[in-house]
C-alpha cells in the first residue's frame, strides 16, 4: 500500500531549500534554516490544500523571491541558533508561536519524541499520512551513511509505501523526496534522539 500527499514546486524544486539564500548575507538561514524551512513548506501546504491563510503570498505560483521573504517571516520564530533546533519543544514553541501571531486557533502540535519503538511509530506516521498531515522529522546523529547529509536536521515525511515486508517514506528536503526504510531512519545508534512533530485538528472540511 502506498500513500502520498500532495505538495508544491517552486520552479523545480520539489519544496523550499535553506541553501537559495545568500551565505554571505543570511549565513544563518544558510547553514541552520532547516527547522523554518519544514515550517513554511508545512504552512504552504496548509494553505494551498487546507484552505488555512498561512502563506501570504500567491499560493498558486509561488516564485523563489516569495519563498526567501516568507523564510524571513518564519525567521524569527524558529530561528538558527548555535546548537540548532535540537529539541522537539523548541520547534513546538517556535511554529505554535507563528500559529497563533496568524489567527490560526484549529491546527494543533504535539511531540513524538525519537525514543518511541518503531512499532509504534510506523502506525502514527501511517495515521497522520493517511489523515492529510505532512510529518517535521528532526535527526540528530545518525550511523548510517546513506543518512550523513540528513544528520542534525529537519525535513518532511509526506508519503509511506509497505512493500516488500518493509515500511519506506518519503523525506523531503534540498528540493527533492528521497525513500528510506523508516526501520532504518528511526534506529539512529545513538541515545539521543530527535523525533516527529504531529499535526491534528483540521480537516479538509475546515
Amino acid at each position: 500500500m502506498k500513500r502520498e500527499l500532495e505538495h508544491f514546486y517552486v520552479g523545480d524544486s520539489y519544496g523550499g531549500q535553506q541553501e537559495w539564500y545568500p551565505r554571505l548575507t543570511e549565513f544563518g538561514m544558510y547553514i541552520g534554516g532547516c527547522a523554518a524551512i519544514t515550517a513554511c513548506d508545512c504552512s504552504i501546504y496548509f494553505t494551498k490544500y487546507f484552505g488555512r491563510h498561512l502563506y501570504p503570498f500567491d499560493v498558486q505560483n509561488i516564485s523563489r523571491t516569495a519563498y526567501l521573504e516568507f523564510g524571513r517571516i518564519m525567521e524569527p520564530y524558529l530561528y538558527p541558533r548555535w546548537s540548532g533546533v535540537d529539541k522537539l519543544e523548541i520547534y513546538l514553541d517556535g511554529y505554535g508561536r507563528f500559529l497563533r501571531d496568524h489567527k490560526e486557533t484549529s491546527l494543533t502540535l504535539a511531540p513524538w519524541q525519537g525514543e518511541k519503538s518503531y512499532d509504534d511509530t510506523r502506525e502514527i506516521v501511517r495515521r497522520q499520512i493517511d489523515a492529510g498531515f505532512p510529518i517535521p522529522c528532526l535527526i540528530l546523529n545518525h550511523r548510517e551513511p546513506s543518512l550523513e547529509d540528513y544528520n542534525w536536521h529537519w525535513f518532511i515525511l509526506n508519503a509511506y509505501d509497505e512493500r516488500d515486508g518493509k515500511f519506506f517514506v518519503k523525506a523531503v528536503t534540498y528540493g527533492v523526496g528521497r525513500w528510506f526504510d523508516l526501520a532504518t531512519l528511526w534506529d539512529t545508534g545513538y541515545q539521543r534522539r530527535g523525533g516527529l512533530i504531529l499535526f491534528g485538528g483540521l480537516s479538509h472540511e475546515n
